[in-house]
């Protein structure tokens, strides 16, 4: 007999996001003339830059001749989009990143979950609550903690509260952890860490020799000055930390697939027998054993974002998105919510009206306003109260989104 994988029996019922698409889908059945905007998922709508689709086009053209034709492609990725990764997202502020430290992928969800296999079982993990359901899940798949409590926290994890209370700023841990997993501009609070308060988890990483992964995923949407956009940035970070990158909110990639997540050399783990281990050389093993890497037609419509053409066609839709994220929290604030993020990321965090439970408000948003938000709860324990918004659609649905939240709540 064929056995299971045990630990997945401790997760919750369902992923969060799909048993939103469960609630909305039994909605909408039941309702067929109802007008749902959805501001829950946060997928992008806009299409793609103009240099990066016409840069796809001519590789796709390149694919259709013999002379240029190509079939597998470096793991890694192309040197070409590594250098240009190098040059624009790290040097360009002072971070040290070598291109042959980028490891491209199809999206650093899927990293920030893979890269627990080069990690022993044994590790002590931290994570901040509320918090990207990936980190807390791909840990429970990988038995590295027991079954939840009533509030959804697991066993054998590490939870640090941000929350209003403490002004979104995770505290250090009291106690030893291995491996920690900050998520900045942060989903799904929509804020920021400073320059200090990096400086103490780096400090505080080095101290217990633990590693950081480090979710930059929205760092292009940072507006404030002085807020660092990447954890290499920080003093001592190449000694204790990984980070992740994706071009899906920056570019709108969602559909095509094409992240990178960096390695440096030199950051090291121990192994069962106190050896110090390289793990840009474990997680390259793991890379090529596991991936075929992305194609080269995305990769070159991911180069086209660096191009002069590129920059001004992604800083526009990033500040789409981010007027969308303003136009939200400006209606919001004026029908008397408490509202969070939106300024530095394209979510919006709000507390919830009349003391109403996470889910209690999706109900009530879906079935009286015909409207799919995120229940803060589903990011974790800490966020119960709260509820996303993700400023990612167009115009006319985020406008047409806060009139009927303010006849909601009238």
């Amino acid at each position: 007999m064929a056995l299971i994988n045990d630990h997945y029996s401790k997760l919750k019922a369902g992923y969060l996001f799909p048993e939103i698409g469960r609630r909305v889908a039994k909605f909408a059945a039941e309702n067929p003339s109802a007008k749902i905007i959805r501001l829950g998922i946060g997928d992008v709508t806009e299409p793609l830059p103009a240099a990066v689709t016409a840069a796809m086009h001519a590789a796709v053209d390149e694919m259709g001749r013999r002379e240029t034709f190509r079939g597998y492609g470096p793991e890694q990725g192309f040197d070409f989009l590594r250098n240009a990764i190098a040059h624009n997202d790290f040097h360009s502020r002072g971070a040290k990143v070598a291109a042959d430290e980028i490891f491209v992928s199809d999206g650093s969800k899927c990293d920030t979950g893979n890269i627990l296999d080069i990690f022993g079982a044994g590790n002590t993990v931290a994570v901040t609550d509320p918090v990207y359901p990936v980190y807390v899940d791909t840990n429970v798949m990988a038995g590295r903690t027991g079954t939840a409590d009533e509030g959804g926290r697991y066993a054998g994890l590490v939870y640090i509260p941000v929350t209003e209370a403490n002004n979104f700023t995770p505290a250090l841990p009291t106690q030893h952890v291995d491996l920690i997993y900050l998520c900045y501009p942060n989903n799904p609070t929509g804020t920021v860490a400073t320059k200090e308060t990096l400086q103490k988890w780096v400090d505080y990483a080095r101290q217990e020799d633990a590693i950081i992964f480090f979710d930059a995923a929205y760092e292009a949407y940072i507006t404030e000055t002085g807020i660092p956009h990447s954890i290499y940035e920080i003093d001592g970070a190449r000694e204790c930390a990984i980070e992740f990158r994706s071009f899906s909110k920056t570019a709108g990639f969602t559909g095509t697939r094409c992240a990178f997540t960096v390695v440096p050399k030199g950051l090291t783990g121990k192994s069962a027998t106190g050896d110090r281990v390289e793990l840009h050389a474990l997680w390259n093993r793991r890379h090529t054993t596991k991936f075929n890497g992305v194609s080269y037609v995305i990769q070159r419509g991911a180069e086209a974002i660096y191009s002069e053409a590129g920059k001004p066609q992604v800083r526009k839709l990033i500040d789409f998105y981010l007027e969308n994220a303003r136009v939200l929290c400006d209606g919001l604030r004026a029908a008397g919510l408490t509202v969070y993020g939106g300024v530095n990321a394209p979510y919006v965090w709000l507390k919830t009206p009349r003391d109403l439970t996470s889910w209690a408000f999706f109900d009530e948003l879906l079935s009286k306003a015909n409207l799919v938000g995120t229940p803060g709860s589903g990011f974790g324990a800490a966020g119960e109260g709260y509820f996303r918004l993700s400023a990612f659609n167009s115009r006319e649905n985020i406008e047409e989104a806060v009139k009927r939240i303010q006849s909601f709540l009238s």
